[in-house]
């Protein structure tokens, strides 16, 4: 049901993007028609990720899902980089971090709980994850917000480099750890395994290969658009540069992997769930932010990896708020619905200032 929605949208939503870019619509509803867009294309690179990770084996499934699971986001970050909005950029990434552990894990584990009582889920794995996210967000990023208090721009923007290089390095660490070294030593689950193996794939590996393009090169171009509707979409509802970041941005970037954690967790599948919620939360911080950071030195502004406090608090709490909820391996409805109520208090904090 929900492919064929997106499937309608795709395909009435590109088409209505690019009429409407044409035809000059106004920007309101050019916002609307591309974030709708967006979120359906996503849909169809997340189902060809997914049909390729089944074809290819899990060590380059859990690739391929690393490298295309923030792709849109990555593309939105890239143009709005080019037309110079780094706190758009900034903001979107903290508003990642923020969806994914609270919006995404609080969705998943109070829709799960309200199914089963208590739901489990590999404790090895979190445990894993937690002292990734410990360094990933509060090593890495408060400590160049904290250093950068007493350098110039261009030392702040050495540092920011640094930190990104040595990020990038530890993530791909961690996936070859994970992919490699030390695939299935803390597999607790075994039937989920098996029944990975039985799963068929939607589409061939050609198939999956060309929608996966078609569907990026889509975003890409809708993305760039739509970067350009951020203005005038905050001035007509009042909406900062901040809040269009941290909420709009980050929500659509990742609509499509939001729902299938949803998905999981109601159909007890809660590895995958608590993966993509938390695994997606280290990329984008591991991964995706030290790129564009990167990316940013081949334009006009460039962008430092240092956050406004608002952001930097936002984060390291949700990072803290997750791991005592995740810690011990299983959920209910109502830890979900305590990480809930951390991203509404946030994003009312956020959208009045």
């Amino acid at each position: 049901m929900a492919n064929k929605i997106f499937m309608i949208l795709a395909f009435i939503g590109f088409p209505l993007s690019v009429i409407g870019t044409l035809m000059h619509w106004p920007s309101i509803m050019l916002f609307i028609v591309y974030c709708l867009t967006i979120i359906a294309l996503a849909s169809f690179m997340g189902r060809a990720t997914e049909s390729l990770a089944i074809v290819t084996g899990p060590r380059i499934g859990g690739l391929l899902n690393a490298t295309f699971g923030n792709a849109v986001e990555l593309i939105i970050s890239i143009f709005a980089l080019k037309a110079g909005l780094v706190g758009v950029v900034l903001a979107s990434l903290a508003g990642s971090v923020l969806g994914n552990l609270l919006l995404v894990a609080g969705l998943s584990f109070f829709v799960g709980g309200l199914k089963y009582k208590r739901q489990h889920f590999n404790v090895y794995d979190a445990r894993h994850n937690s002292a990734l996210l410990m360094f990933a967000v509060i090593v890495a990023f408060v400590v160049p917000e904290v250093f950068s208090m007493q350098m110039d721009e261009t030392e702040t923007l050495n540092l920011s480099v640094g930190v990104s290089i040595i990020l990038i390095a530890l993530y791909l660490a961690a996936l070859f750890f994970k992919l490699v070294t030390h695939r299935g030593v803390y597999q607790h689950n075994t039937e989920d395994g098996a029944s990975h193996h039985d799963e068929e794939p939607e589409w061939g590996k050609g198939k999956a290969i060309m929608i996966l393009l078609a569907a990026t090169v889509a975003v890409a171009y809708v993305a760039e658009n739509l970067v350009h509707t951020f203005e005038a979409v905050g001035e007509s509802f009042g909406w900062s540069e901040l809040f269009i970041g941290v909420i709009i941005v980050a929500i659509v970037g990742n609509a499509a992997e939001h729902a299938s954690a949803i998905i999981m967790a109601y159909k007890n599948k809660m590895d995958v769930a608590v993966e993509i919620a938390v695994g997606s939360t280290l990329q984008v911080a591991m991964f995706v932010a030290p790129l564009l950071v990167l990316v940013s030195l081949l334009f006009e502004t460039k962008m430092p990896l240092v956050f406004s406090m608002p952001e930097m608090i936002s984060m390291a709490v949700s990072v803290l708020l997750m791991i005592s909820i995740a810690n011990d391996g299983e959920t209910n409805w109502f830890e979900g619905l305590t990480l809930l109520g951390a991203y509404v208090i946030m994003g009312i904090g956020f959208y009045l200032l």
